[in-house]
């Protein structure tokens, strides 16, 4: 089984969720659950013509949400709590091993905030949820694959946290990940954090001090890593099959590159939690909320990915 959390109740993760729902398969659909609420969901369906009977052709944790269908395209408290609640739901469940994987519809982190939900979204929330450190994003799409160092913090603090021991970590939780879906030896590439990694201390001295160490551990215990490389070539040589994943050190210098590649089939994925976690890369969309025309390609991406991890197969 995989449980779908259907995201903010005032974005188009209720639409998505749905339509990739209604072209799965019966046998799929069979191995899913919708953690969301009954009438959003309902309200859901007539914007995009759905007619799935909500728990009995799909599985359905009805989680209400205080006076729904609440208005599309507004930031709302009541939205934000709805979305924690969903996720929290569908973390229990994957604890008591009642489904495999969570796949994450888009939520609005200023509305889970205002609902007294203080994470900087997915990740750390799930880190919380399941007391657990070390969390990393990784961005999957065909041809490129990302993980990040640091993701959710100012660009300074980003550098900061490019510690030896994080940047090692990172390297080692990416190797686990590509290894576990069927990649032997992965081949991993490290970004540097300076213009040319410093340009030998000219331009800085973090990557001699703070980057290349983790690399030469990481080389000792065995893993197939690079590094650093300028961030202005690797991405490229990657994409072009030099590395199988690119260690980014914060979070513009891997989202960007994935996002003008790959903007609708990325896949997000959660790495290092103890249980499996992949989302959609986009947010609510506000702005087209309840119209019935948001792509849900990224969505079917997501539930592909997390399927594939429950099976073990390679991408």
């Amino acid at each position: 089984m995989i449980g779908i959390t259907m995201g903010d109740a005032a974005g188009v993760g209720p639409e998505i969720t749905l339509k990739a729902v209604a072209e799965m398969t019966p046998e799929d659909r069979a191995r899913t659950r919708i953690f969301g609420c009954r009438r959003t969901l309902e309200a859901a369906q007539a914007a995009v013509g759905t007619d799935l009977d909500l728990g009995r052709d799909v599985a359905l944790t009805d989680l209400p949400v205080e006076d729904a269908p609440l208005p599309c395209g507004r930031e709302d408290a009541r939205a934000g709590d709805a979305a924690f609640r969903c996720i929290e739901a569908a973390v229990r469940a994957a604890q008591a091993g009642e489904i495999g994987c969570i796949v994450t519809a888009p939520i609005n982190k200023a509305a889970l905030n205002a609902a007294g939900h203080h994470h900087d979204g997915h990740t750390g929330m799930l880190a919380a949820l399941t007391g657990t450190s070390g969390v990393s994003m990784l961005l999957a799409s065909e041809r490129l694959k990302v993980i990040h160092v640091s993701t959710h913090v100012s660009l300074k603090t980003a550098i900061e946290r490019a510690r030896p021991d994080r940047v090692l970590e990172t390297i080692r939780l990416g190797h686990a990940h590509l290894k576990r879906i069927g990649y032997e030896t992965p081949r991993i590439a490290v970004a540097g954090i300076n213009p040319h990694c410093g340009e030998g201390g000219l331009f800085g001295t973090e990557d001699d001090t703070q980057i290349a160490p983790a690399v030469a551990r990481a080389r000792a215990e065995g893993i197939d890593v690079r590094g650093p490389i300028p961030a202005d070539t690797v991405f490229h040589r990657a994409y072009h099959g030099g590395f199988d994943l690119v260690v980014a050190q914060y979070h513009d210098q891997g989202h960007i590159p994935i996002k003008l590649v790959a903007f609708d089939t990325a896949v997000n994925v959660s790495v290092g939690l103890p249980i499996d976690r992949t989302s959609v890369d986009h947010g609510t969309a506000f702005d087209i909320a309840g119209k019935g025309i948001a792509k849900h390609e990224n969505m079917n991406e997501a539930i592909a990915y997390a399927r594939r991890l429950n099976s073990g197969r390679k991408t």
